[in-house]
């Protein structure tokens, strides 16, 4: 939070055991996108209720960026999405190849890392995974 408000960010993303949300809502407002991170249900619910603008869902899949990642299946992050009534986006080993595995979940985006910085051309990965994940929100 302090590299946040030193460096005049938007916002933040908190994992699990990170700062709570609600700490966070009341020291920086209502205009600071906060994000969290949501592996069940009750998670997504809580920090919806704390004041999440969003959340990060996942690990969808296998993740070479953070390779002790919990996962979660299609199916709980469907009911995650389903239950947070705040835009939820996919995390988690995401690619060209497995994003399509995603349509139908409800999910608002996906948030990638390996799929771009490991790619041979990264502008070119960027423009693919972005009409990619338009046909995936989509439900194509």
């Amino acid at each position: 939070l302090e590299v946040a408000i030193q460096s005049g960010a938007d916002g933040i993303h908190v994992g699990l055991e990170d700062l709570p949300v609600r700490e966070i809502r009341e020291k920086m407002g209502a205009d600071f996108i906060i994000g969290a991170t949501a592996k069940t249900v009750e998670q997504a619910e809580d920090a919806r209720n704390q004041g999440a603008d969003y959340l990060g869902v996942g690990a969808i899949f296998p993740s070479p960026t953070k390779k002790t990642a919990i996962r979660i299946t299609g199916q709980q992050l469907e009911s995650i999405v389903k239950a947070a009534a705040i835009p939820c986006v996919a995390i988690g080993g995401i690619t060209i190849d497995n994003m399509g595995e995603l349509s139908g979940s409800g999910i608002d985006g996906v948030a990638v890392v390996s799929a771009i910085f490991g790619a041979e051309d990264i502008p070119e990965a960027c423009r693919r995974l972005k009409e990619k994940s338009r046909q995936v929100r989509a439900g194509a």
